[in-house]
């Protein structure tokens, strides 16, 4: 089995192995060593990346007890090598797994709400507490625990029995016996957990809470440390002064000037969704004035410009309203959106028409016999349109 140098020694940035065997993992190359400092993917943490001698290494993984490299090209077994983690990434992951432990210690602490379970993304990081949370207790819980963060408090490992665990008072019960690893933040936390963290409480810089949704009748919490917390605030910072300058408001009069934007857009929608009717019902009169008689009735088929998928279904009603009449309009938008409508004594399918040109051209939709609606059909209007035509007629 590999031995783990991360376990001891997590800020361990370089390491020299031996190759103890080159191997094939799902078609891409990968190299097992008798020791690494490289973390594979577990608990919640994502893997190392960095490299090995030459080549690259492009992901981590245990496999039964053994970490595998994937690597850009595999030193041949046998081989001494050097690797070099990518320090970047790796002291990320540890501001944002050490952080983790503070925000869920200080929840099960001040609210004796548990973390269920924890995930670290590429941009944010998750935690699932047992129960919802409040505002004011999530509030009390970071402000608890970035008061940790700033005492600089020592972050130490050892390795315990699972006899000698059972003794001590650790947040949650481990996942499993044997040789325990406990990761402990000075009178504040105890946890068994395999993941790399930071020395001190103060290299996680500071935690931050970016939301809380409803999750399983409990909440998710999304949050960031360290340098992750300061693209945030600079995103944030970003954003605020953008939507400042556009908005020609103070900060604190952002959420009232959106609110009233809100409302004025609504009223501003109702409008033109009445206005939108009564030309309609104009439109429609228009069309069937133009229109002529055929064996099938009064057949309307036309590419109308400045109306949407709500104004074409507004026409087609209003037409479709007037015995004998069948109608399908097409918007001028790219791409297109089509009603089909026709009027209770015509034999004419609306929704199968609009299959038909649905397998023909393309887009999603689907109706009733007599009104159909869809929209995202490929190809040029007139094909489209003569297709129409001839549905619709037959």
């Amino acid at each position: 089995m590999t031995a783990r140098i991360y376990y001891a020694e997590p800020s361990c940035r370089t390491f020299d192995a031996v190759v103890v065997r080159a191997l094939d993992y799902e078609g891409r190359p990968g190299v097992i060593l008798d020791r690494t400092a490289f973390y594979p993917t577990s608990g919640g943490q994502p893997y190392d990346t960095g490299r090995l001698g030459a080549a690259r290494v492009l992901e981590t993984l245990d496999l039964d007890g053994d970490v595998v490299h994937l690597v850009s090209a595999p030193p041949a077994e046998g081989e001494r090598v050097r690797g070099a983690v990518d320090w970047m990434r790796r002291f990320d992951h540890m501001q944002q797994h050490t952080g983790q432990h503070l925000l869920s210690a200080a929840f099960d602490r001040l609210c004796g709400n548990r973390t269920v379970s924890f995930h670290m993304g590429a941009e944010a990081s998750t935690i699932d507490l047992e129960r919802e949370a409040s505002s004011g207790d999530i509030e009390a819980a970071v402000d608890a625990a970035n008061a940790i963060v700033w005492e600089n408090r020592p972050v130490s490992i050892r390795f315990v029995s699972s006899a000698e665990a059972s003794r001590l008072p650790l947040r949650k019960e481990p996942a499993r016996d044997g040789v325990l690893r406990l990761i402990e933040i000075a009178d504040f936390d105890l946890s068994a957990c395999g993941g790399t963290h930071v020395a001190s409480t103060g290299a996680i810089g500071l935690i931050g809470v970016l939301g809380a949704e409803r999750f399983r009748n409990a909440s998710r919490l999304s949050f960031v440390c360290g340098r992750r917390a300061l693209q945030a605030l600079r995103l944030h910072r970003e954003v605020v002064a953008s939507s400042v300058r556009v908005l020609s408001v103070l900060p604190q009069e952002l959420p009232a000037a959106i609110e009233h934007l809100q409302t004025e857009a609504k009223q501003l929608r109702r409008t033109i969704a009445r206005q939108q009717e009564a030309l309609a019902v104009h439109e429609a009169a228009r069309l069937i004035a133009g229109a002529s008689d055929t064996a099938a009735g009064r057949v309307i088929v036309e590419r109308l410009e400045g109306w949407d998928a709500a104004g074409l279904k507004a026409i087609a009603s209003a037409i479709a309203s007037e015995p004998g009449s069948a109608v399908v309009l097409l918007s001028a938008s790219s791409p297109p959106a089509v009603v089909v409508a026709r009027s209770p004594s015509v034999p004419v399918d609306a929704a199968s028409v609009l299959k038909e040109l649905l397998a023909q051209f393309g887009g999603r939709g689907g109706g009733k016999p007599d009104l159909a609606q869809g929209g995202g059909l490929i190809g040029d209007a007139a094909e489209i349109l003569a297709a129409a035509r001839n549905l619709i007629a037959r």
